[in-house]
């Protein structure tokens, strides 16, 4: 049975709720210029930060995200990897649309109406993407409940539950089952061919490539009323907010946890309360809100920050995280015996990741690199980091081993060889190989002339053999340098 809320606390009412559905992908190798063409056709324009024109562009009436304030808030090492001057691979290559479309979520216990204000495509290096949906909920009187319950509908694209597979979204006289059907066949219809499906390969019901589940991750803003909530906002409204816990399905307020203690110790740990009573930042992996009930001007820059630098850091902690992730991921399907090309390219990949995207100081101002932190840590990346830099550690050990292996195998080869065919094979027959060859004196040669030649020829051709095995090693490794140089 699900907790419920104690009927004496009153339901809050929000003025604003203000959702980003953040949907992390795999994308093809090789694909990425493919999908940047497919994206211009689809009427996405490319994101600049001297393009002061779409400061206002993509977040809705009344909110204006400042591009300068934005590139000042991050050091010029991640800014360079956030806001690219050109069109840089090592970068977050934004895309982004307007959409204004006017819709309606049906739930079992309510019809939510919603505007989706814009849709934004990353996509970053190592063969990753995001897709992000700008929502913004359209009701007079809305529920806290309610908008959390959108939250977690909204944010689950395949059914998995009762209450997923009782809601519809209607969108101008189309209507869409599943979450998926709409985000992908709707919203942005051109981007599921380039996902790569081997994140799937072995599983039963999946569809799609995700990377932890079925649902994505959700960036909100919730502003309270004021007068409703005079004593500030309290740690079961932060703790619903941070698990997007809305509903039962009997329709009334719900909440996961009945302990106060629990709910404390939770709140502590995931919340960033400088601004508290007013305002209050919950983080954890599949969630990261505002709550406030500060007057309008300061919501309004509380919503322009939460469109701005905390969305970039946010896309960042997850993109770090997935990373080391994939790279661990690939250093448990290693064959340490035979995969040697791919112990070198995963060598490269985590020195390219740990020299150009992971630095433990991004953010220059102290609220944000406070927020920052905090989301590393509910992601677990630092530990994460440690963990990819022994795998480093332990596959430059066994390089060097193998390498010395293979040098001591050679040298032993070349030394048999050089040894042997000096002193007996070249010395019983290099008379018969100088200026032109006489084949027919070969037919009269002892058993022991025919091994001096066998020898001779075999430390010859094993020579020739071993130096041109290099030279294609040689040229593969420059080959795979570059193509990954421009990953």
């Amino acid at each position: 049975m699900m907790p419920e809320l104690n009927p004496a606390d009153a339901e809050p009412t929000l003025h604003t709720a203000l959702l980003q559905f953040i949907f992390p992908f795999s994308l093809k190798e090789g694909e990425d210029m493919n999908l940047i063409r497919q994206l211009t056709q689809d009427g996405f324009t490319r994101f600049f930060l001297n393009n002061k024109e779409l400061e206002d562009a993509y977040y809705g009436e009344g909110y204006c995200v400042s591009h300068e304030k934005m590139e000042r808030s991050y050091l010029p090492f991640a800014a360079h990897v956030l806001f690219p001057r050109e069109k840089d691979r090592d970068s977050f290559r934004r895309f982004s649309r307007v959409n204004n479309l006017s819709c309606r979520l049906d739930m079992p216990a309510q019809s939510v109406h919603f505007q989706v204000l814009s849709t934004d495509v990353f996509i970053c290096p190592f063969e990753l993407g995001f897709l992000t949906i700008r929502i913004r909920i359209e009701e007079e009187v809305l529920p806290f409940s309610i908008a959390l319950e959108f939250a977690d509908r909204f944010r689950t694209l395949e059914d998995v539950s009762y209450q997923d597979k009782q809601t519809t979204i209607h969108c101008h006289d189309r209507s869409f089952k599943q979450v998926e059907d709409f985000v992908f066949r709707h919203l942005a219809r051109g981007l599921e061919p380039f996902l790569d499906p081997s994140e799937i390969n072995g599983a039963y019901f999946e569809t799609l490539p995700f990377f932890v589940d079925e649902r994505m991750l959700v960036q909100a803003f919730y502003g309270f009323d004021r007068r409703e909530e005079a004593e500030g906002i309290s740690e079961a409204l932060r703790y619903r907010a941070s698990q997007l816990d809305g509903l039962t399905p009997e329709g009334k307020p719900l909440i996961s946890a009945s302990d106060p203690d629990y709910i404390e110790d939770y709140c502590r740990e995931h919340s960033y309360s400088r601004w508290g009573p007013d305002t209050y930042y919950m983080t954890n992996e599949q969630t990261f809100c505002c709550l406030s009930r500060a007057e309008p001007g300061i919501a309004t820059q509380l919503v322009n920050q939460m469109y701005g630098e905390y969305y970039y850091g946010l896309l960042l902690s997850i993109f770090h995280k997935i990373v080391l992730l994939k790279l661990a991921n690939m250093h448990s399907r290693l064959r340490i015996n035979h995969d040697y090309d791919e112990i070198e390219k995963l060598i490269f990949l985590i020195n390219k990741f740990s020299a150009k995207f992971y630095f433990l100081e991004l953010i220059s101002q102290t609220q944000g690199r406070e927020i920052f932190f905090q989301l590393r840590k509910v992601y677990g990346n630092d530990a994460l980091f440690e963990e990819v830099k022994m795998t480093l550690n332990d596959l430059f050990q066994y390089q060097e081993k193998f390498q010395a292996k293979r040098r001591d195998t050679l040298l032993m080869i070349l030394t048999v060889f050089t040894v042997v065919s000096g002193i007996y094979g070249m010395n019983q027959v290099i008379e018969d190989l100088k200026g032109k060859i006489e084949w027919r004196k070969m037919l009269e040669y002892s058993p022991f002339e025919y091994l001096a030649l066998f020898v001779a020829l075999t430390g010859i051709a094993v020579s020739i053999g071993l130096s041109l095995k290099q030279l294609w090693s040689g040229i593969r490794s420059r080959r795979r340098k570059r193509y990954q140089g421009h990953d």
